[in-house]
């Protein structure tokens, strides 16, 4: 169906090399390997009609060539035509593009042309010789994504030959897609790889032309039935039935000195009746910042307590998880239930004996970090992991710790029972997300905030009026509030950015060059501060500070002791501290939106009116300006949510672009809902009627990524 699976025996290890990185292995990824863009080489333009900022292609012939050493090396070579000159400049070049490109040759180039020192100019222009009266191209030439050292005219000859030698055949039945008006998949491939004469430029390049709206349905397809797979897969496992409802909960809910939400009741109804099976849950729940999700995942922690079985809850920061014990702990140990404190700044002694206590089941609760499912790290009876901001672990750390309740202690071993999971985000999912990378997830909505939450009103703030902020600051601590004051981010390179951290932007330093900058740039907020308010306790928080003494900072601040606390995006999640009603984000414009809104979250936990200053640096990018205007008209977190999609894409949302969840290279889940919503209805059809239909379309587009595939 897929043609020859591996490449050709005498495509060289190096070039393999260079095909992986774009994720070509098997021959047939080549025809998946569909062009980014089009350049209309059909007509040429009068190098004097050439406009600034519009790709053209002219033709003429070389006048001067010549290697310049100012200010760099380069080859500039200056060529003609009947209506004026124009210079091509090559700031990279072999040799023998400086021999070929010589006096009296004739070539044609395809470029942008723009001023330069000599006259008009391109730089980097694609090129080639040609004899007088070349015909041009009769259709539009693709142009594919590359990598260094492996030129367009090489892929465009290896997609060929593929295209030549792979079967093209259809792996959906006639039946189940004839209502969409769309051409076959043969035609589709060769119409994106081969435009004909005369076909929709803007078409083709906007993607919007039917052969990629048959490429994106057959993608998401796949997407559909992959996660429909894991899904079906998940129901034949084994899992502890959680059913016995004890006295631990119904005492928790009494000792509450408030009311579960309807959203709250609504959501623990759900994951009662999942807990309740003999197969495992993967829930996601999630809610808005300050919708009160963690007291509906302690009773989903005492629902394993009850049933004999130990919980696991995972937090992504230190900061997160102490929060979370200190919770646990308020609700939990009055009810005669003993919970455990794990994390990697603990010291070895500490950890040892919390380890004991978790593998001889004297622990029911463990809270933790990472730390929890490190090796050396055993369960006695694992019924139920939680992981608070799910998004922030890669899928590999979240099975390590589920898998830690398949064969933990003798009853585990002999049952091989798997853990149930319950996935915890205060980032809402967008609808589109939910319905595909998602799709193998059962999912409970927290939807309204408890009674008496406050909305946050949020201020945009130029820098140059810092001195109005610390008036702010002074008039809200002096009235006997308390205050955040949030540091910038430094950036990392892209490779080494987190999950849920800025978007690429601004400037690039290696990870211990920016956790050297952003400490040093704490550290200096925190002195010019403390020097201008010398009448207030200014605390300071940050990541590399030692656990005890986070803790102590927050539990001082928390105490009312500390009035204004400097601090990292550290305080992001999971800090509750109802008397601080202010908070000023410095250099805002850096942030992720999804990272403001959480910190605004922080603010507006009680009586008192609370505001969010937003303070920026001018000018602004456009990108920063778009953020900044969406988090300052809405609170609403799903709008916040859905617009961080269209601003970063899925992968944030994915656990840094997890296995298991495969992004989309060709589908665009805001402009393609319609395809997506044909995929999610079409995948359950294509599973029970034609089940060897599925495993075909899944082998064309999934092969070699088998965690994707199971059956």
């Amino acid at each position: 169906m897929t043609g020859k699976p591996e490449m050709p025996a005498k495509t060289t290890p190096s070039l393999k090399a260079k095909l992986a990185k774009l994720g070509i292995r098997r021959q047939f990824d080549l025809v998946l390997h569909l062009p980014l863009r089009y350049e209309d080489e059909t007509r040429l333009t009068a190098i004097a009609d050439a406009r600034e900022g519009a790709p053209v292609q002219v033709e003429g012939t070389v006048m001067e060539s010549r290697i310049a050493y100012r200010p760099r090396r380069q080859l500039v070579c200056r060529i003609e035509d009947e209506s004026g000159t124009l210079y091509m400049r090559f700031l990279n070049f072999y040799g023998s593009q400086a021999k070929a490109l010589v006096p009296g040759v004739r070539v044609r180039a395809f470029g942008e042309a723009r001023p330069g020192f000599f006259g008009a100019e391109m730089v980097h222009p694609r090129y080639r010789t040609v004899a007088a009266d070349a015909p041009l191209p009769e259709a539009l030439t693709p142009v594919y994504p590359t990598t260094a050292g492996l030129a367009q005219t090489a892929l465009r000859r290896l997609i060929a030959q593929a295209l030549a030698e792979c079967e093209l055949d259809e792996t959906l039945p006639a039946d189940l897609i004839e209502g969409f008006a769309l051409p076959a998949f043969r035609d589709a491939i060769d119409a994106l790889h081969r435009p004909r004469p005369g076909d929709d430029a803007r078409a083709l390049t906007g993607r919007s032309h039917p052969a990629w709206r048959r490429m994106k349905l057959e993608e998401l397809l796949a997407q559909q039935l992959s996660m429909r797979l894991h899904y079906r897969e998940r129901k034949n496992e084994t899992a502890p039935a959680l059913a016995k409802a004890g006295a631990l909960s119904a005492a928790l809910l009494k000792q509450l000195p408030f009311r579960l939400t309807r959203a709250q009741q609504r959501a623990w109804a759900e994951i009662e009746q999942d807990l309740a099976q003999a197969h495992p849950m993967h829930r996601l729940l999630q809610g808005d910042v300050g919708s009160g999700k963690t007291v509906v995942a302690a009773l989903a922690a005492l629902r394993s307590v009850e049933n004999g079985m130990q919980a696991a809850v995972m937090a992504p920061t230190e900061i997160l998880a102490e929060q979370h014990y200190r919770k646990f702990s308020e609700w939990l140990t009055p009810l005669g239930v003993h919970l455990t404190w794990l994390s990697g700044s603990q010291k070895k002694k500490e950890r040892t004996a919390a380890a004991a206590d978790i593998a001889s089941g004297a622990t029911r609760v463990a809270v933790g970090t990472h730390a929890l499912f490190q090796e050396g790290i055993a369960f006695e009876s694992l019924g139920l992991v939680i992981v608070d901001e799910q998004h922030r672990f890669g899928v590999e750390q979240r099975l390590a710790l589920r898998a830690k309740g398949m064969g933990a202690g003798a009853a585990g071993a002999a049952a091989g029972l798997e853990a149930h999971q319950l996935m915890m985000s205060a980032t809402p999912i967008p609808r589109t997300l939910s319905m595909s990378y998602y799709a193998d997830l059962d999912v409970s909505l927290i939807d309204e905030l408890p009674p008496g939450r406050k909305p946050v009103t949020t201020k945009l703030i130029a820098a140059e009026r810092r001195d109005e902020v610390l008036a702010r600051v002074r008039e809200a601590c002096g009235a006997g509030r308390q205050a955040y004051w949030v540091c910038p981010l430094i950036e990392e390179s892209a490779d080494a950015e987190e999950a849920g951290s800025a978007p690429s932007r601004g400037r690039k330093v290696g990870r211990r060059q920016a956790e050297a900058l952003q400490l040093q740039n704490v550290l200096d907020t925190h002195a010019r501060l403390a020097a201008e308010f010398p009448e207030l306790r200014v605390g300071l928080v940050h990541g590399r500070l030692a656990g005890e003494d986070k803790a102590a900072v927050m539990a001082d601040f928390a105490a009312g002791t500390i009035q204004l606390l400097v601090a990292t995006t550290v305080i992001e999640v999971g800090v509750d501290v109802p008397n601080a009603s202010l908070m000023i984000i410095e250099h805002a414009e850096r942030f992720g939106l999804a990272q403001l809104h959480q910190l605004r979250g922080r603010v507006g936990r009680g009586v008192d009116d609370s505001v969010c200053i937003l303070l920026y640096q001018k000018p602004l990018g456009e990108t920063a300006r778009a953020r900044l205007k969406v988090v300052y008209e809405t609170g609403d977190g799903f709008e916040i949510a859905r617009q961080d999609l269209l601003l970063r894409g899925p992968g944030e949302y994915l656990g840094v672009r997890q296995s298991g969840a495969p992004l989309l290279r060709f589908a665009d889940l805001e402009l393609d809902v319609d395809l997506l919503e044909a995929a999610r209805d079409l995948a359950p059809q294509l599973l029970r009627n034609h089940p060897e239909h599925a495993r075909r379309h899944l082998a064309r587009w999934l092969a070699g990524k088998s965690e994707l595939m199971k059956v």
